[in-house]
């Protein structure tokens, strides 16, 4: 846990560098395929840093988001049989059980589940490289990725844009609240149009 932590001080740390952009890239790019840190937390120190911005890192967050989670589908597609062990012995909580239960859900709701694991705080990466495993479409995945890890980091840009510090207590307060009720409006359109054709 505590080197978690160092981890989190050492990502807030960018957030006050000339090269806090870059490494805003770098972490969505990493945290999207192998990395445990989300760039949220460096999204929101430098939003709320120079509001004004906001916009322009969100966009930054998330093409590095997109492209990490295409680097994360080729590692699932390519290299699973190499990396499976490693991922079931220290990715915390992941097991072949609900590994396959991931791509239970791919196969019924493929975009459905993408756009779940990269909007709400759902561990992208597992998603990310399940979906090479299990060989979905990738436009389907590049599609759904881009629309909701930039939903995801243009509604935060957004808060911080309009409300500055504000937003980061209603971000702690709320967002996991919001972007699940989302996911359960998402769930129900799905539902009524597969009852309805």
């Amino acid at each position: 846990m505590s080197l978690l932590k160092r981890l989190y001080d050492w990502i807030l740390g960018w957030s006050k560098s000339q090269y806090c952009l870059p490494a805003l890239g770098l972490l969505a790019f990493a945290e999207a395929s192998f990395f445990p840190i989300p760039p949220d937390v460096l999204l929101m120190a430098m939003a709320l840093s120079i509001p004004a911005r906001s916009y322009r890192y969100a966009l930054v967050a998330s093409i590095g988001s997109v492209m990490g989670g295409i680097l994360g589908y080729y590692i699932g597609w390519g290299f699973w049989d190499l990396s499976q062990s490693y991922f079931y012995q220290y990715v915390p909580g992941v097991t072949e059980e609900k590994f396959n239960y991931i791509g239970s859900l791919f196969s019924e709701y493929g975009f459905l589940t993408v756009f779940a694991a990269g909007f709400t705080p759902l561990p992208y990466k597992l998603f990310t490289i399940a979906a090479g495993v299990f060989n979905i479409n990738l436009y389907v995945f590049i599609l759904a990725s881009l629309i909701s890890r930039s939903l995801r980091f243009f509604l935060v840009a957004t808060l911080f844009f309009h409300y500055g510090k504000q937003a980061k207590e209603y971000i702690k307060k709320y967002f996991n609240v919001l972007s699940y009720g989302v996911l359960i409006v998402l769930v129900v359109i799905v539902v009524v149009y597969k009852l309805l054709s």
